[in-house]
């Protein structure tokens, strides 16, 4: 995994000591995910994902703006050579096992039974196994076998 040192801590952030504060500070709001979304589906110009997710030129903007500053994204001058495009950054790319984690909780409860949603395939074809964090002997967790502890 990359690690990028974004900046210190600072009165913006929601819980200084929480890396899901954190990480939700970054990009836990609904465009900035769904923009990151769409990059790793492809989406390359301020066009296209203005059109993949209906979102305001102002906010697309600021959001664009956010993931680039905060390394999520990078802007490169797209093979054309007449504008520029974003592209996902690894920082960016660490984020593929959260959509798919919100994207197979989705899939879950988001939906009707029988009611008809996208579903994510592999290059084969075959639909991406549900995603179950196992500890080190390789036993699942879940909240009942797992809990915070600080780091200091």
């Amino acid at each position: 995994m990359s690690r990028t040192t974004l900046r210190a801590p600072g009165p913006d952030w929601t819980d200084p000591d929480c890396p899901v504060a954190r990480t939700l500070d970054l990009v836990g709001d609904r465009w900035s995910l769904l923009v990151v979304r769409d990059a790793m589906d492809g989406a390359r110009s301020f066009t296209e994902f203005q059109r993949r997710t209906g979102i305001a030129r102002n906010i697309l903007t600021d959001r664009l703006r956010k993931l680039t500053a905060h390394g999520v994204l990078a802007q490169r001058t797209a093979p054309s050579g007449r504008r520029q495009e974003y592209v996902l950054t690894n920082v960016g790319r660490d984020l593929f096992p959260v959509i798919l984690t919100l994207r197979q909780w989705g899939e879950r409860h988001a939906f009707a039974p029988g009611e008809t949603h996208s579903t994510l395939v592999d290059q084969h074809g075959a639909p991406v196994p549900e995603i179950a964090p196992t500890g080190a002997d390789g036993a699942l967790l879940d909240t009942d076998t797992t809990h915070v502890q600080k780091t200091r």
